[in-house]
């Protein structure tokens, strides 16, 4: 299966520590070789690097690690492809537009009879499970609320609910943001974590490299960092349950 990151912050921050462990698990410490790709949302914008090639080798995830693109959001994904060719248009994150916000999403998992998911609006680019079960979410979304509510936690809530029914098809581990939220759906592993004062140093499991937080940061900074598996082996990493959400809004669960 794939591997998912995703990133929460109250300040822009880069990802680039924790980026540097997912590469390497995409053909070098683990199996998921078929793409990688990462969104970075910069007020009501992003931007999306993405590549087929396995992330470990990729010369534009080097650039990625190397340039340190700061945002309050981030979602990212590495590919062990199961549903769909090893292509461009079947690399996650996928994002659409939903009134007038860019939404991104990812996923880590494999689903069977999902024939019956028939969107109306919003139609799949590749031939993905992932993609056509983003696409019927955001329709379902549509049809509840025709128009962008004041307060769009009930909308990720929703989009949660969403999530969790799709996991009677299969393995359905979620991310998807606006870039203000960051919602996280636990099908069956599912890890996050929140760094804020008093800071301390993190190893990663996959590379070797080592920061202490305390020279990168101020005492006010939260960010949280969610991902399939941990990616550090000094620090104490929430394991999500099945079935389990949860929505962060500048690094803070809400």
């Amino acid at each position: 299966m794939c591997e998912l990151l995703g990133m929460s912050a109250n300040v822009p921050t880069d990802i680039c520590f924790s980026f540097s462990g997912l590469l390497e698990r995409g053909g070098n410490t683990g199996p998921h070789k078929d793409g990688w790709g990462i969104t970075f949302y910069e007020g009501k914008g992003c931007r999306t690097f993405k590549d087929s090639e396995p992330s470990c080798t990729s010369e534009i995830a080097k650039l990625v690690k190397a340039y340190p693109i700061k945002s309050c959001s981030v979602i990212s994904h590495i590919r062990q492809g199961n549903r769909g060719r090893v292509c461009l248009e079947n690399t996650h994150p996928f994002t659409r537009e939903l009134w007038g916000r860019e939404i991104t999403y990812a996923h880590n998992g494999q689903l069977s009879n999902y024939q019956d998911l028939k969107p109306d609006f919003y139609k799949p680019v590749g031939n993905t499970d992932s993609e056509l079960a983003f696409c019927w979410i955001l329709d379902e979304i549509r049809k509840k609320y025709p128009k962008k509510p004041s307060d769009m936690k009930p909308v990720f809530r929703y989009a949660a609910k969403l999530a969790i029914q799709l996991q009677d098809k299969g393995v359905f581990n979620m991310l998807l943001s606006d870039g203000v939220y960051v919602l996280a759906v636990c099908s069956n592993n599912l890890h996050w974590i929140t760094r804020k004062a008093p800071f301390g140093e993190a190893r990663l499991i996959d590379a070797d490299m080592i920061v202490d937080f305390k020279t990168e940061t101020t005492p006010n900074d939260i960010v949280t960092v969610i991902a399939t598996r941990p990616l550090t082996n000094n620090e104490s990493w929430h394991k999500m349950s099945g079935g389990e959400f949860v929505l962060f809004k500048l690094g803070v669960p809400v």
